[in-house]
């Protein structure tokens, strides 16, 4: 019998695909505000293993809890940061750098004035509140160093840092990293949506099999398409969750334009990228959103490693898509 374990995620849901067997442990549970999912071929529980690395990282980065080092850092507080956030900051600041801002962590306050983020109805979204907030976006205004006991950070002011763009991805490659640190050679974690897959599925002596939901705007889920993934990571940000209407019926994304401090107005619904790690994955996945078609399809000529599957709408308002460097079919 076949079980689909579904997870709702505020971007892209997913569903992973495996049987009931003694072969593989299976552990799942709430985290970073969704749920997580590990399936790997062992006979050793880690759930508690993994219920701590997820309560470091939380208390590294999550702008959810006031006594984060994260929000200790905006409250503009004198904090020594751990190895969890310098690897973060770093693949922040390379994928902000090679996007030409388009990913940039410091657009937070911006997205919580627009009532997206962590800290809700916070500001009031007028055109000088807004331009008053971009002053202090831009990931290239921090500057980082290392201290004697860690990592520490230099940032403007009323710069506020977030990580939700990419942590979930993070915390998919810690959990998929300790298993390789246990020798285990098969295994698939999923958080949110967020997916990393070694070797294969024992249970069915085939790879690993993950869905991609159809975008809909009734709440519903269905399955658009179903790939093979192994030794690589999934991530896939969705904008058909997430969103406010005009007066006209336009939509606009909780992805914040970083140039305007806008919710982008967008045909893309979904973008998946398959990266080797997921943190990248889920790093870029959100800039592809701001990016638009035009300017994806143009860098990824330039960065072949990256696969891209995009479902966008055409002016009729039907579902066409884009495979880019050859995602999987």
């Amino acid at each position: 019998m076949c079980v689909f374990f579904t997870v709702i995620s505020c971007k892209q849901d997913s569903k992973l695909d495996s049987t009931t067997s003694t072969s593989n442990i299976k552990i799942n549970g709430p985290v970073f505000g969704t749920s997580y999912q590990v399936v790997y071929d062992s006979k050793i529980n880690y759930s508690k293993q993994f219920d701590s690395l997820f309560t470091v990282v939380n208390q590294s980065m999550s702008t959810y809890i006031p006594d984060s080092d994260i929000s200790k850092l905006n409250r503009e507080e004198d904090v020594i940061l751990d190895a969890h956030f310098e690897k973060v900051f770093l693949a922040s600041k390379e994928i902000f750098e090679s996007t030409q801002g388009a990913f940039d962590p410091t657009i937070g306050n911006v997205v919580n004035a627009w009532s997206f983020g962590a800290d809700k109805n916070k500001f009031l979204t007028d055109s000088l509140t807004i331009e008053n907030l971009m002053l202090n976006v831009g990931l290239g205004k921090v500057q980082s160093y290392q201290v004697q006991d860690g990592f520490k950070v230099n940032k403007p002011k009323g710069t506020y840092l977030e990580f939700n763009a990419i942590a979930k991805g993070y915390g998919v490659d810690i959990i998929g990293k300790f298993l390789e640190g246990k020798n285990i050679k098969n295994y698939l974690v999923e958080i949110g949506g967020e997916i990393r897959a070694k070797g294969e599925n024992i249970d069915k002596d085939a790879l690993w099999r993950v869905g991609l939901d159809e975008p809909r705007f009734d709440n519903g889920q269905s399955v658009y398409k179903a790939i093979n993934l192994k030794d690589e990571s999934m991530a896939t940000s969705g904008t058909y969750r997430k969103f406010k209407t005009d007066e006209k019926g336009n939509r606009y994304t909780h992805i914040i334009n970083t140039n305007t401090g806008y919710p982008s107005k967008t045909n893309i619904l979904s973008v998946s990228v398959i990266a080797q790690d997921c943190m990248i994955a889920d790093g870029y996945a959100t800039a592809f959103q701001a990016m638009g078609i035009e300017k994806v399809t143009a860098f990824l000529s330039s960065h072949p490693k990256l696969k891209v599957f995009i479902i966008f709408e055409n002016d009729d308002k039907e579902f066409e898509t884009l495979n880019l460097n050859n995602f999987p079919e």
